[in-house]
């Protein structure tokens, strides 16, 4: 294992922060081919999402083991504490680490697009050979990252890890919802590739979407080679150089060693399908919901504030027109229903138990898509 401490921008004297990876098995470092591609795998981005850090430590052991053991074939970083800024930001015992106090910007959005200048650059270099375009992408991605300079902290964390994960042949960002079920979220393209993660981790929705808005950390990579492939794939043949998924490991609360080492070793038994890690693959479980467009996922908001009781929970399939839960004033004494309007299956819900009008409280994976634009949450 060789350990990497990457030191981000201080916003002010003495409150310097720093991100560390941990690099497990062959290099992958362009000078050097003794491994067969690279994996990146972070964690806690949004720094109120604990799972994945836990996650990320049981995997820290696993993977030291199968080092020893000498049964990594590609290089695999891991990045246990991906938000250091947001991890600090605790306010009156609550702790804030969705989005940056100082910008208000959600930590999960606005990484760097570089489609268009790599694009630039590359124009009149590539050929015939795939292999040859793939590295001369990632070369000329990695030099952009290189060339751009921070002037904020948030600007310096991103830098950082996109940095780390612009080459990787798979990136694997460890998120979870408030109360939630298992779920993800990739690309209709990478689908068949993160199938059997999905059914390895048991996630019971897996959300599709090419470009969700926002500029996401996994979709700053997927939409690059998306891009390029727009741009080029008439005349040269580009292969996706890396696909990305963001896995959602239940909710806020779920943080206790057996799930953290049931997951881990749902991580391991996918690398190993990948052929990331030497072993006899697991049989693939049975898929528990079948993957949706992420347009179809419908926000079930209140229309009214008050005391918010819910009547369906995480992992139930909804029909149409479902009582989700009500909204109760206990002054006036109204209650006021709340439904889904089309099927499917809630994979999320609110924390909260007092609503405010207009409030978000539910997330439901409906199998037609009818959203466009920014799909994300908030």
């Amino acid at each position: 294992m060789r350990h990497q401490i990457h030191d981000l921008l201080a916003p002010l004297p003495g409150t310097a922060r720093q991100i560390h990876s941990f690099h497990f098995g062959p290099t992958s470092a362009p000078t050097v081919t003794s491994a067969r591609g690279k994996i990146y795998i972070q964690s806690s981005l949004h720094a109120d999402e604990m799972p994945g850090m836990l996650v990320a430590w049981h995997l820290k052991q696993r993977l030291a083991e199968l080092e020893a053991a000498g049964r990594l074939r590609s290089e695999i970083v891991l990045v246990p504490v991906a938000n250091p800024v947001g991890l600090e930001q605790v306010l009156m015992d609550v702790p804030l680490g969705r989005y940056e106090l100082e910008s208000g910007q959600n930590f999960n959005r606005w990484f760097v697009d570089l489609s268009e200048e790599v694009g630039n650059e590359i124009e009149g270099q590539l050929g015939d050979d795939p292999q040859r375009n793939l590295e001369l992408i990632r070369n000329s991605l990695r030099n952009a990252l290189a060339r751009q300079t921070a002037s904020t902290q948030l600007q310096s964390q991103r830098l950082t890890l996109q940095r780390l994960a612009c080459d990787a042949d798979m990136v694997l960002d460890l998120h979870c919802d408030f109360e939630a079920v298992a779920h993800l979220y990739t690309t209709p393209d990478a689908w068949p590739q993160v199938e059997p993660l999905a059914r390895y981790i048991g996630a019971e929705a897996s959300l599709l979407a090419t470009d969700s808005g926002g500029q996401s950390f996994d979709e700053c990579f997927t939409l690059l080679w998306w891009q390029l492939k727009e741009r080029f794939g008439e005349q040269f043949d580009i292969a996706p150089g890396s696909f990305s998924v963001t896995v959602e490991l239940r909710g806020q609360g779920d943080v206790n060693h057996p799930l953290a080492s049931l997951d881990s070793q749902a991580l391991i038994d996918y690398l190993i399908h990948f052929g990331a890690i030497a072993g006899e693959p697991v049989p693939l479980p049975e898929l528990p919901y079948p993957a949706t467009p992420l347009a179809g996922v419908e926000p079930v908001a209140t229309p009214v504030g008050g005391l918010l009781v819910f009547t369906a929970l995480p992992g139930e399939y909804l029909e149409a027109g479902q009582l989700v839960a009500e909204i109760i004033d206990p002054i006036s004494d109204r209650v006021t229903p709340v439904h889904c309007t089309a099927a499917g299956l809630m994979y999320a819900r609110s924390l909260r138990r007092m609503a405010t009008a207009g409030m978000v409280i539910a997330h439901v994976a409906g199998a037609e898509a009818y959203r466009s634009g920014y799909l994300l949450s908030p």
